[in-house]
C-alpha cells in the first residue's frame, strides 16, 4: 500500500470509545469491521439487529454522542450501525437499547411505551425504533408529533402497520392529550354523539365497547436527567478527539487526519485513497458488493471542514458538514429571512426532508453526495441550477474553484477532480429578489427512497414585464449524469411568463429529454412524462409565489398543483367488545394483553437465532449461489476462496451422494446443491465454511463458476408459449354457456397482479450442531420445524428421533420460512456433520431476496356475462401464476386461489382454469393469504368493469352481489352458513359515512384540477383451515411443576403473530391461574412431534385446542384435591397431587377437523373444505397527484369479524399489519428482473415496502361484536391473513381518483390498471397531453426489450 510515513508525529493505532457507559479500548481494529459487527460479534450486544446491511431499515439504529468543541455542546445522533465503520467511532459514546434499560433493572420510558402500546410483534425492528425515539428525546425532550414521525423515516416495520408505534410514542410528544390522541372525539360530536357511533350495533352503547388498547396514564414519565451521561473523559481529554489515527488491516488501511493540512498530505501520499464521511455509499459497496477500498481517509473530525456560514451573498458549506446539520442551518437562516418562498435554502430544506432517513442524514455529507456523482442525486440538481462553486484543494496544486455544471460530471459516476484533490467547500449563491428556485423529486415511496426523476428549476423574472431574464432547468434520472436542459432553458429566455410559454417549453423539454427503451432505470415513458409534469408544477408554483407579491394572479383550480399531497397528523380508533363484568380479573381471554415478549423486544433481551452465544469453535457458513438464471455448469472452482485465511471448507454437489442431494416442499424436485444445471439466479451451488462470518461472506464471492448459458423461461407468457406448467387446476360450477346466452352484456378483459417479497426483518438463519450417536441439534428461524426435521432425516439417512429442531422466535416470516427455511438448513447441516462442528449460517439481505422467492405473480384473462342492471350471471377465466423453478407451494397456492374466487359474493356460474407456470425464477412460495389475495383481485376488477359498463358505482354492484347470511352456494357446491359479510359491510359503510364522503370527494374533484380523490368500499372473505385433512391436527404438552409453575409446549412457532401469548392466555383460563405462572421456552420437535407448520391463520385454532385439551386433563386430575381443600391455593393442590403420585404432565391433541378436496376428482361438497370463514369490509379514501402519480391514503375504516377475540391488542395488530402489507402489494412493492432473469430489486434501497408515512392518516378498526365462532378455541377466529385482502379498498379508491382525472379531460373511465398501482401506473393512467406526447414518440418501439421486467 505504499509508503507508510504519514506525518512527523506517528498516528495512534488504538481505538477508544464508550459503549453503554463502559470504556472500550481496541488495539488496531480491523478497518473492515462495522460498528454493528463489533457490537454483535465482539461485545455480544445483540439487541442491535442486522436486517439489511445498507442502512435502509433502521433495525441497527444506535445513539452516537460526541463533544463539539466549537459550540461546547454534546451532539447526539441516531446512526445506522450496519454501515458505520467501527474506526469512525473513536472518541465517541455509543448507546444501544441494552444501555438504556432492561427487564431486570427497569425499562426506559421509550422501551415501555412501544411494548405496552402493542407496538411490537415479531420484535426484530423494535430496538431500532426504540433508539430512534431515544435519540430524538436526547435532543428534544418534548418533540412534536411531526418531529417524531420524521425521526422514524429511516425505520421500517413489516409487522405492525406502524399505527401502534406512533400512538404509543405520541404520549411522549407535545399536545398528546389522552382523550383525543387516539383520534376519537371522546363523545364530543354533534348533539352529544360520538364520531364512532356509526360502528355500533343496534342497541349497543359506547360503554359496552372499548376504544383504546392501553392506558397511557400508567406509563412512567420521561426524565431526561435519568439518561446515561456523556463520558466526562471524552469531554475533557482533548487528545482523544484530536489525535491522528491509522489502523492497518489485511485489506484496508484506515487513516484519520487531525487537520486539513494533514489531510492534504495524506491525500498526496495516497491519491487513490477515498475520503469517507458517513460511509453511506462505500459501506454498502463493501458489505454487499464486496468492493474493497484499500485506503480510507476519514474527514468528519476535521474542524476546518465542518464549518458552515453565510457570507458575501452565498452559503458556504464545509465538506464535513452533515446533511442534518445543513438542513437545520438552512431552516434557521430561512426563518429569519424576509423572503418566505422560492429560495435555494428552502429548496435544499425541502429536498433534505425526503432525503434518505434521519440516520443517514446524521452522517452523510453534501460533499459525499457530490463526489459519488450519482445521476439521481437529490441535491446536485439544486447546486447546478443555482450555480454552486466548489473549492478543490491539494498539496501539489493548492486551491482551485470549479463551477458545478455538466462539465463537472464528464461521465457516469465520475467527476473532474484529480486523484490527489479533496473537496474543501461548496458555495451556493443566495437567491435574489426576483429569482425563484424550486426543487422536486418523485420516488416509488415518499420517505427514504431514491428518486426516479428529480429536478431543480430556477428563473429570474422581471416583475414589471414578466420577461424571463434567466433560466436553468436541471434534471436527475434522465441520463448517465445530472443533465441541464440547456435548449429548454435557452428557449425560456426573453419569453413572457405565461402558460402558453411553458406549454411550448414542455415540447422543447420532451425533445431534449428523450430516453431509449433500454435506458437504465426503466420506466422510460413515465420519466419522460415526469420532466414535463415537473415543468408544469414549477410554472404553477412559481406563479403562486408571484401572486403573493401581486405580480400576477392564479386560478384557484390550479393551486392543487402547488401544494404537497395531503398528509396531516395520524389518528385511529380500535373498537372491540369489553369482557363481561363477571369475568375474573386474572382471566385474560378477551383482554388486550401485552405480547409476552414485548418488553424483551424493546430492551434487546429477546434472543433470535443469530443472537445465540456461539459455541466453542463454532464455524460460519455462507451460501454460494448461481449468478445466472439458467445454464449448464461447466466448472466450479473454489481454490481462491479456500486460499483465504480462515476458510475451512467448501461443499458442493460433489460432496454428497446424488440420492441425498434432494429437497422439496410437497414434491422433491429440487437439489440442495446444483449438480449439472442451474435453474434460477441464486440457486445454491455450494457452501463456504469459515472461522468467522465476514470471512465466510467474502470467500463465498471468490468461488469461480463457468456456465453454458441457456435461454431462460421468465414470464408467464414465456411459460404459456412453452406449455411449461407445474400443475393445472379447474373449478366449474353451474352452466357457463347458459349464463352467457342469457346475459345482456358480455365483457372480456385481462389484468395482472405482481409478486411480492416477504421482506421479513430477520434473515434466513440457522445453527446446526452435531452431537453423539448421530444426533443433530438445529436452532432455526422456521415456521415448520417438522419440515426441517423430515428433510434432514432424509438427506442424512438417519431416524427423525436423532434430530432436534428448535425455534424460540422468528423475526417475521409471512410464509417465507415455511418451506424455504430448508434452503439454509440443509447445506448448513451437511457442513456441520461433515466437519463435526457447530455451523451457523445467516443470509444477507440481497441473497435472501434473490433466493427465497415470494408471492406468486398472477395474470388473468376473463369473460363475464351480466344483465343490464349489473347482475353477474357467470365468469369464465384463465388464471396463471408464476411458480418459479420448482413446484414448492405453487400447486396448493393455486388450489387456494381456485377456492377463493367468489370472494364475498354469490355468482352462480363459474368456469375457471388455473395454471401454475414453471419458469427460471427462484421458486415462489407461501405468502400471507396463500392465493386468496390473487383470487379476490380478479373478481373485484371484474365487478369494477361491470359497474363502468352499466353506469353504476362499483360499490353498488358489490353490494348487489354480497352473500346472504345463510343459504348461498359456493362454486365448490357447499352451502354457506353464518356468513357475516353483509353485517361487516353495512357497519363499515355506515360507520365510515361513505355516502356523504363520496359527495365530498366529488366536490373536491370539481374544484381541483391537478389533485383528485377517490373513495371505495370492498368486502373480504377468506377461508381458514386446510383442505388436506392430515394438516388439521396439533399436539401440546403441558407440565405442572411442584412449585405450581407451568411449562407450556405446543407445535406452533412465534413469529410476531402473538401465538405464544394467546396460548398462554388459553392455559391461563383453562387452568385458572395467573399468566405469570405459565412459561413457554421454545418450539421443539422433541417436545411435540409431527407438528403442522405455523401458517394459514390457523395456528391459534389448532394449537389452542390442543393446549386446552391438555389443560382440561390436568384440571380433571386436580379436581379431587380442590374438592378436599376448597379454600386451598393452586400450589397446595399441586403439592397434594404430587404427594399422591398424580401425573402432572399431560399431552393434548386436536384432530376434530376431517375434510379434503381433491381437484383431480372434483365433486360438489356437502360441507366446506375448511374450518370456517373470516369476513370483513373496508372503506378507504385517497388523494392522488395527477401530475406525478403520487398518492396519500387519507382514511381507512375496517370492520372485521374476528369472532370473540382472544386478545384484541394482538388481533388489531394483525389486522393493521396485514392491511399495510396488502397496501404494499397493491400500490408500491414491485419486483423487477433484468431480461436475463436477474433480480434488480434487492434490498430496501430498490425494493420499497410501506413506511410510517404511508399509513392511512386516519386508521379505524372495529371488530364485529356478537359474532362468536363455535368452531375454534373460545369462539375466536384466526386473523393473521384475511385483513390483507381489505387493502383492495385503497387500490380501487386510487382507481376512482384516476377515473375522475380521466373524465375531466374527456377520456373513458374504463381502463386497465394492473397491480401494483405504482406512481408510474397512476401517472400514465391520468392521461393528458404530456402522456399523449410521449406515447406518440414511442410508437414503433413499444415491443423493444427494456431495462427491466416487472414480475
Amino acid at each position: 500500500m505504499g509508503d507508510n510515513r504519514l506525518s512527523d508525529t506517528s498516528p495512534s493505532s488504538t481505538l477508544v470509545l464508550f459503549v453503554n457507559g463502559e470504556k472500550i479500548i481496541e488495539n488496531n481494529p480491523n478497518p473492515e469491521w462495522t460498528l454493528l459487527y463489533f457490537l454483535r460479534f465482539k461485545l455480544r450486544l445483540c439487541g442491535t439487529k442486522e436486517a439489511c446491511g445498507e442502512g435502509g431499515c433502521g433495525a441497527c439504529t444506535v445513539l452516537q454522542s460526541k463533544f463539539d468543541e466549537a459550540t461546547g455542546k454534546i451532539v447526539n445522533v441516531a446512526i445506522n450501525a450496519c454501515i458505520t465503520p467501527l474506526c469512525s467511532t473513536h472518541g465517541t459514546a455509543i448507546i444501544t437499547t441494552e444501555g438504556i434499560g432492561s427487564v431486570k433493572k427497569g425499562l426506559h420510558p421509550v422501551q415501555e411505551r412501544i411494548a405496552k402500546s402493542h407496538g411490537t410483534q415479531c420484535g426484530f425492528c423494535t430496538p431500532g425504533f426504540v433508539m430512534s425515539m431515544y435519540a430524538l428525546l436526547r435532543n428534544n425532550p418534548e418533540p412534536t408529533e411531526q418531529e417524531m414521525e420524521d425521526a422514524f423515516q429511516g425505520n421500517l416495520c413489516r409487522c405492525t402497520g406502524y399505527r401502534p408505534i406512533m400512538q404509543g410514542y405520541k404520549s411522549l410528544c407535545k399536545k398528546s392529550e389522552p382523550s383525543s390522541a387516539n383520534g376519537c372525539c371522546g363523545g364530543k360530536g354533534k348533539n352529544g354523539g360520538c364520531c364512532m357511533d356509526g360502528f355500533l350495533n343496534d342497541g349497543e352503547t359506547r360503554t359496552e365497547v372499548a376504544e383504546t388498547l392501553f392506558d397511557e396514564s400508567e406509563f412512567k414519565k420521561y426524565d431526561p436527567k435519568a439518561d446515561i451521561i456523556f463520558p466526562p473523559e471524552l469531554q475533557l481529554d482533548k487528545s482523544i478527539r484530536k489525535q491522528s489515527l491509522k489502523f492497518d488491516g489485511a485489506s484496508v488501511t484506515w487513516i484519520r487526519p487531525s487537520s486539513l493540512e494533514e489531510l492534504l498530505k495524506v491525500k498526496q501520499q495516497y491519491p487513490n485513497g477515498k475520503c469517507v464521511g458517513g460511509n453511506t455509499e462505500l459501506g454498502i459497496d463493501a458489505k454487499l458488493k464486496q468492493q474493497i477500498t484499500e485506503v480510507l481517509i476519514y474527514i468528519s473530525d476535521i474542524d476546518e471542514l465542518a464549518q458552515i456560514q453565510v457570507s458575501n451573498n452565498s452559503l458556504k458549506i464545509g465538506s464535513a458538514v452533515t446533511l442534518s446539520r445543513l438542513q437545520m442551518f438552512c431552516k434557521e437562516v430561512s426563518s429569519t429571512s424576509k423572503r418566505t418562498c422560492g429560495t435555494a435554502l428552502e429548496a435544499i430544506t425541502e429536498m433534505l426532508h425526503w432525503f434518505a432517513g434521519q440516520q443517514i442524514r446524521n452522517v452523510a455529507t453534501l460533499a459525499g453526495n457530490i463526489i459519488t456523482a450519482s445521476p439521481i442525486s437529490d441535491l446536485n440538481p439544486i447546486l447546478m441550477a443555482c450555480g454552486a462553486v466548489l473549492t478543490l484543494r491539494s498539496l501539489k496544486d493548492g486551491k482551485r474553484r470549479v463551477k458545478m455544471d455538466e462539465s463537472f460530471f464528464p461521465k457516469y459516476r465520475t467527476t473532474v477532480m484529480q486523484p490527489h484533490e479533496i473537496l474543501e467547500s461548496i458555495e451556493i449563491p443566495l437567491t435574489q429578489e426576483n429569482e425563484y428556485v424550486w426543487s422536486v423529486k418523485q420516488a416509488r415511496r415518499r420517505e427514504d427512497d431514491i428518486a426516479i426523476v428529480n429536478s431543480c428549476m430556477r428563473v429570474v423574472v422581471n416583475p414589471q414585464s414578466l420577461e424571463i431574464e434567466d433560466a436553468s432547468l436541471v434534471f436527475g434520472g434522465m441520463a448517465s449524469t445530472i443533465k441541464i436542459a440547456k435548449k429548454t432553458s435557452q428557449f425560456l429566455l426573453k419569453k413572457k411568463w405565461s402558460e402558453k410559454t411553458f406549454d411550448i417549453a414542455a415540447n422543447e423539454l420532451y425533445d431534449e429529454m428523450k430516453l431509449e427503451p433500454s435506458a437504465p432505470g426503466g420506466m422510460v415513458a413515465y420519466r419522460q412524462v415526469l420532466t414535463q409534469s415537473f415543468l408544469t408544477k414549477f410554472f404553477l408554483t412559481a406563479s403562486s409565489w408571484m401572486s403573493q407579491k401581486n405580480i400576477l394572479s392564479c386560478q384557484q383550480n390550479d393551486k392543487s398543483a402547488t401544494s404537497p399531497i395531503t398528509q396531516g397528523d395520524t389518528s385511529g380508533v380500535q373498537l372491540y367488545q369489553i369482557v363481561p363484568k363477571t369475568q375474573k380479573v386474572e382471566d385474560l381471554i378477551g383482554r388486550p394483553t401485552v405480547h409476552l415478549s414485548g418488553l424483551k423486544h424493546a430492551t434487546g433481551e429477546a434472543v433470535y437465532t443469530d443472537d445465540e452465544i456461539p459455541l466453542q469453535g463454532q464455524l460460519y457458513g455462507a451460501l454460494v449461489g448461481s449468478p445466472i438464471a439458467h445454464g449448464k455448469i461447466i466448472s466450479i472452482d473454489a481454490s481462491k476462496a479456500l486460499a483465504l485465511p480462515g476458510v475451512v471448507d467448501f461443499l458442493s454437489a460433489k460432496s454428497i451422494p446424488a440420492d441425498q442431494n434432494i429437497q422439496g416442499f410437497i414434491i422433491y424436485d429440487e437439489e440442495i446443491f446444483a449438480s449439472e444445471y442451474v435453474q434460477s439466479q441464486g440457486q445454491t451451488v455450494g457452501i463456504i465454511v469459515a472461522s468467522d462470518p465476514m470471512t465466510a461472506e467474502k470467500a463465498s464471492k471468490l468461488v469461480e463458476m463457468k456456465f453454458e448459458e441457456l435461454t431462460p423461461i421468465l414470464t408467464i407468457d414465456d411459460a404459456v408459449a412453452k406449455e411449461s406448467f407445474h400443475t393445472i387446476r379447474k373449478v366449474r360450477a353451474g352452466n357457463i354457456d347458459e349464463a352467457f346466452k342469457n346475459a345482456d352484456e358480455i365483457l372480456e378483459g385481462e389484468i395482472k397482479m405482481g409478486g411480492q417479497e416477504h421482506f421479513y426483518m430477520e434473515l434466513q438463519s440457522c445453527i446446526v450442531t452435531p452431537n453423539e450417536d448421530q444426533e443433530v441439534d438445529i436452532l432455526i428461524a422456521a415456521q415448520g420445524p417438522d419440515i426441517v426435521q423430515r428433510h434432514v432425516a432424509k438427506i442424512l439417512k438417519i431416524p427423525s428421533n436423532r434430530i432436534k429442531v428448535r425455534c424460540r422466535r422468528i423475526g417475521g416470516s409471512f410464509g417465507g420460512k415455511e418451506s424455504r427455511a430448508i434452503l439454509v438448513a440443509l447445506p448448513t447441516t451437511l457442513a456441520a456433520v461433515k466437519l463435526g462442528k457447530s455451523v451457523r449460517t445467516v443470509m444477507n439481505r440481497w441473497d435472501d431476496m434473490v433466493v427465497t422467492g415470494g408471492r406468486h405473480p398472477y395474470q388473468y384473462s376473463y369473460k363475464v356475462g351480466f344483465t343490464k342492471e349489473g347482475k353477474i350471471l357467470g365468469i369464465q377465466a384463465k388464471v396463471y401464476s408464476n411458480g418459479g423453478c420448482s413446484s414448492d407451494a405453487s400447486p396448493t397456492v393455486m388450489e387456494k386461489a381456485m377456492m377463493s374466487f367468489e370472494a364475498g359474493y354469490t355468482i352462480p356460474n363459474w368456469d375457471v382454469v388455473g395454471y401454475a407456470c414453471k419458469t427460471n425464477l427462484p421458486s415462489n412460495t407461501a405468502f400471507r393469504g396463500y392465493g386468496g389475495p390473487q383470487a379476490s383481485f380478479l373478481t373485484e376488477n371484474i365487478i369494477d368493469a361491470v359497474a363502468e359498463k352499466v353506469g353504476k358505482s362499483p360499490v353498488e354492484i358489490r353490494e348487489m352481489h354480497l352473500k346472504q347470511p345463510h343459504g348461498d352456494k359456493c362454486p365448490l357446491g357447499y352451502i354457506f352458513e353464518d356468513c357475516t359479510v353483509r353485517r361487516c359491510w353495512e357497519e363499515c359503510v355506515r360507520g365510515a359515512n361513505y355516502h356523504k364522503r363520496k359527495g365530498l370527494v366529488e366536490d373536491f374533484n370539481g374544484k381541483n384540477r391537478w389533485k383528485k380523490r377517490g373513495i371505495s368500499a370492498t368486502p373480504m372473505k377468506l377461508n381458514v383451515g386446510f383442505h388436506f385433512s392430515p394438516m388439521n391436527q396439533a399436539g401440546a404438552l403441558v407440565m405442572i411443576y411442584t412449585d405450581g409453575s407451568v411449562g407450556l409446549n405446543h407445535g406452533g412457532t412465534e413469529m410476531g403473530q402473538g401465538l405464544l401469548t394467546k396460548m398462554a392466555q388459553v392455559a391461563n383460563r383453562a387452568l385458572g391461574i395467573p399468566i405469570e405462572k405459565i412459561y413457554f421456552t421454545e418450539t421443539s420437535t422433541d417436545k411435540v412431534p409431527n407438528a403442522t407448520a405455523t401458517c394459514g391463520s390457523f395456528s391459534s385454532d389448532l394449537n389452542g385446542m390442543a393446549v386446552l385439551d391438555a389443560c382440561q386433563k390436568l384440571v380433571k386430575r386436580l379436581e379431587p384435591f380442590k374438592k378436599s381443600n376448597p379454600n386451598g391455593t393452586w400450589e397446595e393442590w399441586v403439592g397434594a397431587a404430587y404427594f399422591n403420585k398424580v401425573n402432572l404432565s399431560a399431552v393434548g391433541f386436536y384432530d376434530k377437523l376431517d375434510f379434503n378436496y381433491d381437484f383431480d376428482k372434483p365433486n360438489d361438497l356437502t360441507r366446506e373444505p375448511h374450518s370456517y370463514t373470516v369476513y370483513g369490509a373496508a372503506v378507504s379514501e385517497v388523494e392522488i397527484d395527477c401530475l406525478t402519480g403520487d398518492h396519500s391514503v387519507l382514511k381507512t375504516d375496517i370492520v372485521i369479524d374476528a369472532g370473540e377475540s382472544l386478545n384484541p391488542a394482538v388481533d388489531v395488530g394483525q389486522i393493521e399489519g396485514a392491511f399495510m402489507q396488502g397496501y404494499g402489494l397493491l400500490t408500491m412493492e414491485e419486483l423487477l428482473y433484468s431480461p436475463k432473469g436477474l433480480m434488480l430489486t434487492k434490498g430496501p434501497g430498490m425494493y420499497k415496502i410501506p413506511s410510517m408515512g404511508d399509513i392511512p392518516r386516519q386508521f379505524n378498526i372495529s371488530m364485529l361484536r356478537g359474532a362468536p365462532n363455535p368452531k375454534a378455541v373460545y369462539s375466536s377466529k384466526g386473523i393473521g391473513e384475511p385483513p390483507l385482502l381489505l387493502a383492495s379498498s385503497i387500490f380501487f379508491a386510487i382507481k376512482e381518483a384516476i377515473k375522475a382525472a380521466r373524465k375531466e379531460v374527456g377520456l373513458s373511465p374504463s381502463f386497465r390498471l394492473d397491480a401494483p398501482a405504482t406512481v408510474e401506473k397512476i401517472r400514465l393512467a391520468c392521461e393528458d397531453e404530456k402522456v399523449a406526447r410521449v406515447k406518440e414518440g414511442m410508437k414503433g418501439i413499444e415491443g423493444k426489450v427494456g431495462w427491466a421486467m416487472a414480475m
